[in-house]
């Protein structure tokens, strides 16, 4: 099954806690903290690979979680991190944050890997949050939370050539006779219900790579017939080749034909109509074909080659055209520098580290800056809670609430704890 596209929910691992220990050898004096770091969780790294060609393992998967580092120890030990989840994709495989619309990666060549969501630093032990204010602290942090984040997974397919054209045009046909690809071939539409590549060897041993997509039709781009699913494969393409039914076998005009699937190729991405074109004059061999194809010509500003892709007759010619245009258009990436480096500065871009509204009788802090420091927090001791009250105090928590009219005994919350409010 072909499956170019899937939703994901990525869990990175947590970072292991750390520890809070003393030392009380007999022979070492005021032995002082001893406690050891947490490890880091396990990234979720997505890798490339060129013996896949669809995304059907990850419609399995729809969450993926990352394993929790170990806590650390006594005696100073750090806990071991977490082995990385990777994740195998196809060559071509683009993705995406759903939330903010953010490109985490574009994997386009075997073995090219990405970090998408970063698992959590350990927490610190006792012994390296040790101070000169504080020799002795006793306390410790639990692991930093895991990134989490639901991503878009679309595999945008790595070909030199895309053939499009409405359908039983002759698309399959003529990919069967230039290459080893054997697509299903039959006279009804649709017969072609997922692209088939093809390796293209001209007979002066120049090759590249051709996709053969399912037919369009007139609103393809809204979603009719197969919809849209295919169109994203001609992105990545250099060159797009109409194939025209210039035979008219099913009493369509072929001029209108290529007007159709240009409007769709638009609608679809206006970027897809400044790849060059050409146009390949299927059926040469039907009645009425060489009139047709003299009407065409007339009629558009595009490099035409009439075939038949039955008799093979002017293959090689549009074979060669081909190669001799992709050795003067070079690769370019799907995404330029730029606008990841937008991406980037937006990923890192500083938000509040906290929002303040009333539930009831109940003020509620919110913000990922606030609700990390509660869960790295252990309350286990006095010194614990005492350092959990410093850092809201200098986030400005206290005298935020102090401006929206909180008082003594006020019940404020964060997540799941709740505590009173004091001057």
């Amino acid at each position: 099954m072909f499956i170019d596209e899937v939703t994901v929910e990525l869990m990175a691992g947590n970072g292991g806690n750390g520890c809070m220990a003393y030392r009380r050898e007999k022979y070492v004096e005021m032995g002082g903290p001893y406690g050891g770091n947490g490890g880091r969780g396990s990234n979720i790294i997505f890798k490339a690979d060129e013996g896949l060609n669809t995304l059907i393992d990850l419609r399995y998967r729809r969450v993926i979680k990352g394993d929790k580092g170990e806590n650390g120890l006594g005696k100073g030990m750090t806990g071991a991190s977490a082995k990385d989840v990777i994740v195998k994709v196809p060559v071509g495989t683009v993705i995406t944050d759903q939330e903010t619309g953010l490109i985490l990666g574009d994997l386009t060549k075997n073995g090219e890997e990405v970090v998408v969501a970063t698992g959590g630093r350990g927490g610190r032990g006792n012994m390296a949050l040790a101070t000169r204010s504080n020799l002795c602290p006793s306390y410790a942090e639990n692991g930093e939370p895991g990134e989490q984040r639901k991503v878009k997974v679309e595999l945008k397919l790595l070909a030199d050539v895309g053939l499009v054209g409405l359908p039983s045009v002759g698309k399959s046909t003529f990919i069967s006779d230039v290459s080893a690809a054997k697509p299903k071939i039959a006279a009804y539409h649709f017969t072609t219900l997922t692209p088939n590549l093809g390796v293209v060897k001209t007979k002066d041993n120049r090759s590249f790579v051709i996709a053969d997509l399912p037919g369009l039709i007139e609103g393809a781009s809204l979603g009719e017939g197969l919809g849209d699913e295919f169109l994203k494969h001609i992105e990545r393409t250099r060159i797009v080749a109409h194939i025209i039914d210039m035979g008219a076998v099913e009493g369509r005009d072929p001029y209108e034909d290529y007007k159709i699937i240009n409007n769709e190729l638009a609608n679809f991405k206006t970027n897809l109509l400044t790849k060059k074109q050409i146009v390949i004059a299927n059926k040469m061999d039907v009645p009425g074909a060489a009139e047709n194809l003299k009407k065409f010509k007339e009629k558009v500003d595009v490099e035409v080659y009439p075939i038949s892709a039955v008799t093979k007759e002017g293959i090689d010619e549009v074979l060669y055209r081909m190669a001799d245009l992709l050795d003067e258009i070079k690769s370019a990436p799907l995404y330029d520098e730029e606008k990841f480096e937008s991406h980037i500065l937006y990923k890192f871009e500083e938000e509040k580290p906290f929002e303040i509204t009333k539930e009831g009788d109940t003020w509620v802090i919110s913000g990922e800056k606030v609700e990390k420091i509660l869960k790295m927090t252990k309350f286990q001791t006095d010194e614990s809670i005492i350092r959990f009250a410093n850092k809201l105090r200098k986030l400005g928590i206290d005298d935020k609430l102090r401006e929206l009219g909180a008082v003594d005994g006020d019940n404020v919350r964060i997540l799941d704890l709740e505590f009173e409010y004091k001057e």
